[in-house]
């Protein structure tokens, strides 16, 4: 079984698109570090918590970075609960406002770990028009992630290793998972310092309001998808009356543990799969045959064989179980990426080969060709999510869990169970909740859910949208995961006409 549940978030650019820019050779523009003449920042504290005051006030240096984009590093401190523990860098990404600005859009593409610097250079062109002309939209890196002061933990090769390993659900396969588990905590305790009990969601919240201030806004304006609905539901949390406009795409359910994620994200794919199989076998060219429950049944084969025998591919290397499932459940995040899903079962199931399934898992992994990592996305994911919540220890009741897990999403559900040992022996604790999990007295914020949505289940959003006080949800009736940018026009004017004009949906809106 994989050693992490699937990531919140891949990214609201379809997976197709993404290969398509891979293979056509095109990069992201070299940073010029050049300072230009116009940089700005605020000359105020605005709202410092004592002690903090010259994280607020700093003034951010912008440099071109090509493409139309701008660069700067700013200065956020270690601990927020500690002036005085030493600082950390957050790496900082906008693309100025196309018409006249009304001030900085804040977005975060989820994750936890998750790069904001990556995402607003893919996702700018899917934003509408409007917001792209009224606001200077900024992607940020979190603590611990990407560009920013990172958590690193194995070298490339150990971690290779790390992913591609399965567990076996026996004694001795729970024994070598919470040995695998405890190595990844020490590994990154060791390479990584203070910051490792530091790159909890609460705390990356407050970069958030520091940046908000240095950027000279009174108010946040923020986009969030995926883990980012999470992470904008803890500012409002935390800073109520200086939320601005807020939406919250593919939510979290924040009132959910680590269990009950776990169990949620099954049935999302389950579903999300079972979706899949319905449309592949409308086509000539699935594998799959027989009905839905017999393409399901022949997934769930694959993916067993997988573990006993894993498939070759041309590069040498082998398609363990949990490559396969990775390989899987990456391309359900955007219908559009089915195709890519029945090159992969047409490879494994006709000529027995692994190459496209590795691909998509290795693309899912972040891992490039030559063995390296392009992100480090993975150890940003343990480190946040241990730090937020943590499932139970206790085996027997893992045990229950995954049978009721497996009962409802009998395909994948075993890739969801035994989440608890992936924090059992992390090296720093839970970190204790601050803010009100209702934001009372934020003005309203906009949910969106979509109702085949694998990694954030609708139910999720229909949750936030409940627990936050003035919660407003906004419905997509489709497949994938989030919805703005990747969806309708519906969605799109819907959030443009909210961020640019105040005009908040009507609650229940459905598109």
């Amino acid at each position: 079984m994989p050693s992490a549940s699937p990531r919140t978030l891949v990214s609201t650019v379809s997976l197709l698109t993404v290969l398509a820019v891979l293979l056509a050779g095109c990069s992201v523009p070299g940073k010029d570090r050049t300072p230009l003449d116009d940089a700005t920042g605020s000359a105020t504290a605005g709202g410092a918590p004592e002690g903090f005051e010259r994280f607020y006030s700093q003034q951010i240096e912008w440099s071109d970075c090509g493409g139309g984009f701008e660069c700067a590093t700013v200065e956020a401190p270690l601990s927020w609960h500690d002036a005085d523990a030493g600082s950390i860098e957050l790496a900082v990404k906008r693309h100025p406002a196309t018409g006249e600005s009304k001030g900085s859009l804040l977005i975060n593409p989820g994750g936890p770990g998750g790069s904001g610097i990556e995402f607003v250079t893919g996702a700018w062109g899917t934003f509408g028009s409007k917001v792209r002309a009224a606001y200077d939209v900024v992607g940020f890196d979190p603590r611990g992630v990407g560009e920013s002061t990172p958590v690193r933990c194995f070298d490339d090769a150990r971690k290779d290793e790390s992913l591609a390993k399965d567990f076996d659900d026996d004694d001795a396969g729970l024994a070598a998972m919470a040995q695998e588990y405890a190595a990844w905590g020490q590994a990154c305790a060791e390479n990584t310092g203070e910051l490792l009990g530091n790159v909890d969601t609460q705390s990356a919240a407050k970069d958030m309001d520091m940046l908000r201030a240095a950027l000279g806004d009174e108010k946040l304006s923020y986009l969030g998808f995926s883990y980012g609905t999470q992470l904008g539901a803890a500012y409002a949390g935390l800073f109520p009356e200086r939320v601005g406009p807020m939406v919250l795409d593919g939510a979290v359910d924040i009132t959910l543990d680590a269990d009950g994620v776990s169990a949620g994200q099954a049935v999302g794919f389950e579903q999300a799969l079972r979706n899949y199989v319905t449309d592949c076998q409308g086509s000539s060219t699935c594998p799959l045959s027989g009905d839905v429950d017999s393409g399901m049944k022949q997934v769930r084969e694959i993916l067993d064989r997988a573990l006993d025998n894993p498939y070759p591919t041309s590069s040498g290397r082998v398609v363990t179980q949990t490559l396969a499932f990775y390989g899987i459940a990456v391309t359900l995040y955007d219908q559009g990426s089915w195709g890519l899903l029945t090159q992969a079962l047409n490879g494994v199931i006709t000529d027995g080969n692994g190459d496209v399934l590795l691909y998509l898992a290795d693309y899912y992994n972040d891992r490039e060709a030559d063995g390296s990592f392009s992100s480090n996305s993975a150890e940003a994911f343990r480190a946040v999510g241990c730090l937020d919540s943590r499932g139970t220890t206790d085996v027997a009741q893992m045990r229950a869990d995954a049978e009721r897990i497996e009962e409802a999403a009998p395909t994948v559900g075993r890739f969801f169970a035994f989440s608890g040992m992936s924090c059992a022996d992390w090296p720093y604790p839970v970190v204790e909740q601050e803010g009100d999990l209702h934001a009372a007295g934020a003005p309203p914020i906009v949910v969106i859910g979509t109702t085949q949505d694998p990694a954030t289940p609708y139910v999720w959003s229909q949750a936030l949208a409940d627990t936050l006080e003035s919660g407003v949800l906004l419905t997509y009736d489709g497949e994938g995961h989030t919805a703005y940018g990747r969806s309708n026009a519906c969605v799109m004017d819907a959030v443009d006409a909210y961020l640019v004009d105040g005009q908040v949906p009507r609650d229940g809106t459905e598109c």
